[in-house]
């Protein structure tokens, strides 16, 4: 998937018919002067950190300036600033406006339905995740049909606004269809949509594009996600590679295997900090570039899970070995290992002969790894 930043998202509102305010992107306490001196904004300002992490108004990553003054205070304190392991270096400025009411409103991709649906409530902002499913309007769209008549009078009795807003919500709605199916997005959502001096206005965006889709939006290729480093390096090669928040990490094979590993650790207290999925290689060069990546990213102590069904339990344990004699001093890591399937004794011989710890029972294997994680301070440094 692709996550747009708040600013891209609200051009293409902009593009669809989504009334969004008027905004400046700065990078530096200069740019934001300048677009004050220019009146590309007025104050006072709202001032918004362009991550892609959830939660900016509660934590901090939301702020407001009333003069030229706080406004370089503000800019100064945010350009830079870690929020939920982004760092900061984009600013979005809009003109601070007076909320009336605040709802809720998005169109998602339900994979278990295989439809678009609409969502929406009276009560938006940021407590909408904590909300009552009772609380929302769910309405599936049928992908040829589009939103109906009906469905807009749905939307219109949960949000039970007075004119001229309610004119403008039926509009609003097809504007939000149309961004959704003109951008192969997963998700549109605008959180809150308010109401401004009787009038809807979206003021916040947030737009998630389908990979799958990428040939058709060139104009995305460039953009990262909310990626870390080591992902993308990962994904450069084609490896499956997800950092979490945890201390353990998981080396499994298929991405049902890798799930089912992570539950079983949480199952006996263990905090899983990245997962790589080996999917069906049994490469021992593609094993040991696997696991120097995931040496980069400092475990406490890694897992490595395997059911050789295609994949050669053998050759995964020599590609590991391999690896191990090449991961640096400072990056090594306590290794224990269950392997099952195809060729399960001379992969275990293999670890045993290089000193790794190997088993074939899963709970068992995972409690060790759980047992060893809680006896090592925690060494996972941020990548």
């Amino acid at each position: 998937m692709v996550k747009l930043a708040e600013w891209r998202g609200k051009e293409i509102f902009r593009r669809c018919g989504i009334p969004v305010p008027t905004g400046v992107v700065v990078r530096s306490v200069e740019e934001a002067d300048g677009a004050v001196r220019s009146a590309a904004v007025a104050l006072p300002v709202v001032v918004k950190a362009q991550v892609l992490a959830g939660g900016r108004g509660k934590g901090g990553a939301v702020r407001f300036a009333a003069s030229s003054e706080e406004l370089r205070s503000v800019v100064v304190g945010m350009l830079g600033m870690e929020f939920k392991g982004e760092t900061v270096k984009e600013l979005l400025l809009e003109p601070k406006v007076v909320v009336g009411r605040e709802l809720y409103l998005s169109i998602a991709l339900d994979r278990t339905a295989r439809l678009p649906v609409l969502l929406a409530s009276g009560q938006g902002g940021v407590e909408i995740e904590s909300m009552a499913d009772d609380q929302l309007v769910h309405l599936p769209i049928h992908p040829f049909v589009g939103l109906t008549a009906y469905e807009k009078r749905r939307v219109g009795g949960a949000f039970a606004l007075s004119t001229p807003a309610s004119t403008e919500l039926g509009r609003l709605l097809d504007a939000v269809w149309k961004a959704f199916q003109a951008e192969d997005a997963e998700l549109v959502e605008i959180n809150p949509l308010a109401v401004v001096d009787g009038h809807l206005v979206a003021l916040d965006a947030k737009v998630i594009i389908e990979d799958d889709a990428g040939f058709r939006h060139p104009e995305y290729a460039d953009l990262r996600d909310d990626r870390t480093p080591l992902e993308e390096i990962a994904r450069e090669k084609g490896i499956a590679f997800v950092q979490l928040d945890g201390d353990i990490g998981v080396i499994a094979n298929g991405a049902g295997l890798t799930m089912a590993t992570l539950d079983v650790l949480g199952q006996f207290g263990g905090r899983p900090g990245v997962f790589l999925d080996l999917g069906g290689t049994d490469d021992p060069a593609k094993v040991t570039e696997a696991a120097l990546l995931m040496a980069k990213a400092h475990p406490s102590v890694v897992f490595l899970n395997i059911f050789g069904g295609v994949t050669r339990c053998d050759t995964v344990a020599r590609g590991l070995v391999a690896a191990m004699t090449l991961v640096p001093e400072s990056d090594r890591f306590p290794l224990i290992a269950r392997i099952r399937g195809n060729n399960e004794e001379e992969g275990r011989a293999i670890l045993h002969s290089a000193g790794i710890t190997a088993l074939s029972d899963l709970k068992a294997s995972a409690q060790a790894v759980v047992a060893a994680e809680a006896s090592r301070p925690s060494a996972r440094s941020a990548t």
